[in-house]
């Protein structure tokens, strides 16, 4: 990516700029600070940057690309590529925001201001936090050097860097045993870990291995789906296509010399150790470290600390939260963002005129569960795992059509709305289909 202040070409032939940051320790000013450029971060920013004058903005994130993290499921199917998921960071930023390149270090929300890992301040009347979760590979001996090493069968669809090599294991696989994982604390997609589970047996159908090759599915959770209707569907999936589920099973370590892994059982505390041919990892995740170290800002955990329904801090009324790095109890997708980002938009208004925020967040969450190359199983929810659908159809029955809307929809409203702060959910159209509905 270009440096602060070059030019960046659009789609188009339009041209964008950006504010120059200063590349020596300095004081910055805000009316709002955002920090993180993610789905959250840039939807808030394009809402007030809208609202508010030029620069009343800042964005502090310091990766240089941006990733539609979602299709990375297709990635390790082999659908797509890394690159089909990559724009940069400075395309997808409002033009009207000042961008800072630097990742946050410490916040002070008594004195109401950020410092960055450069050395710069940033004082700021609101903050909105929006940093999502990163992967923590150290949790699992073994697992840093065994994605690292090409020939090791052990990779991870959470990751840019290991997507694709997810897709040459399923490509290569000639027979064996085929074991995919989930930790044991908050992770992005939760439905992701087992979407790669069922391409890889649409994949090793279709090449003709898969009478030769085990799959065994090892899980945290005592379901196999937080919410009943989609697990009883799913449930139905894997027992059709003979793949092995081990409940409140959780990977300890990798022992890539051996192509071992070893397991823990969470309720009778015994260790199982799995051989392997290829390996999918969903990493242990976590927030940031400067939120591994915010005080009251956050949890014990380290996740930010608001209100379910308002998104407002609980201690600081100046503060919000979005996506993956609140202590929300919901399903961590980019759909919640899209609902949440409407909620902190008016609430934080009203906050900023003195006022008090009444949009409330109802949990929803979505998560389209690729079953093969070409069905789907579309869930809806909110919060307590209350269905809520939004077509006029039981979206637990694997659909054609549910699989194109992952592959081909959701992209398209990601880049074009989501991220321009102008899409807010399917409610629009719940309310088309069923007017008089709940």
């Amino acid at each position: 990516m270009n440096a602060f202040g070059k030019i960046y070409p659009l789609k188009g032939g339009l041209i964008r700029k950006f504010s120059v940051s200063a590349t020596l320790s300095a004081n910055h000013t805000c009316k709002l600070l955002v920090i993180g450029g993610g789905s959250g971060g840039c939807a808030m920013a394009a809402k007030f940057s809208r609202r508010l004058p030029k620069d009343s903005v800042i964005v502090l994130e310091p990766s240089q690309d941006h990733y539609y993290q979602p299709l990375w499921t297709l990635v390790g199917g082999g659908v797509t590529t890394v690159a089909a998921s990559r724009r940069p960071e400075a395309s997808v930023l409002p033009a009207a925001a000042k961008w800072i390149k630097h990742a946050a270090h410490s916040i002070d929300p008594v004195k109401n201001t950020v410092t960055t890992v450069e050395g710069d301040t940033i004082s700021y009347e609101y903050l909105i936090i929006a940093v999502g979760l990163v992967n923590d590979y150290s949790k699992v001996p073994g697992l840093t050097e065994a994605l690292a090493d090409p020939d090791s069968g052990v990779s991870t669809i959470y990751s840019p860097d290991h997507c694709e090599k997810t897709w040459r294991n399923i490509s290569r696989h000639r027979g064996g045993r085929a074991v995919f994982t989930v930790p044991d604390t908050p992770i992005k997609c939760p439905g992701a870990p087992q979407k790669i589970v069922y391409l890889a047996d649409a994949y090793f159908n279709k090449v003709g291995v898969r009478n030769k090759s085990e799959l065994t599915y090892n899980t945290c959770l005592p379901v196999i789906f937080g919410v009943k209707k989609y697990a009883d569907a799913l449930m139905k999936v894997v027992k059709d296509r003979n793949i092995n589920v081990n409940y409140r099973t959780v990977l300890r370590e990798i022992r890539p010399d051996r192509k071992e892994a070893k397991f823990v059982n969470l309720d009778t505390e015994k260790d199982l150790t799995l051989p392997y041919d290829i390996l999918h990892a969903t990493p242990p995740m976590r927030t940031p470290d400067f939120l591994q170290n915010a005080g009251d800002v956050v949890n014990d955990c380290g996740f930010v600390t608001v209100d379910k329904y308002s998104l407002q801090h609980t201690k600081y009324p100046n503060i919000y939260g979005i996506g993956d790095c609140t202590d929300t109890p919901n399903s961590k997708t980019a759909a919640a963002v899209s609902k949440q980002s409407l909620v902190v938009e008016h609430n934080l208004l009203s906050t900023m005129s003195g006022g008090q925020g009444s949009r409330r967040y109802d949990g929803y969450g979505a998560c389209p569960l690729v079953t093969s190359y070409r069905t789907c199983i579309m869930a809806e929810f909110l919060y307590d795992s209350v269905p809520h659908e939004t077509l006029p159809m039981n979206q637990a029955k694997e659909r054609v059509i549910s699989y194109y809307m992952k592959k081909d929809l959701f992209p398209f409203l990601y880049w074009n709305f989501l991220l321009k702060g102008r899409y807010h959910g399917p409610e629009f159209v719940r309310k088309i289909i069923n007017p008089f509905g709940n």
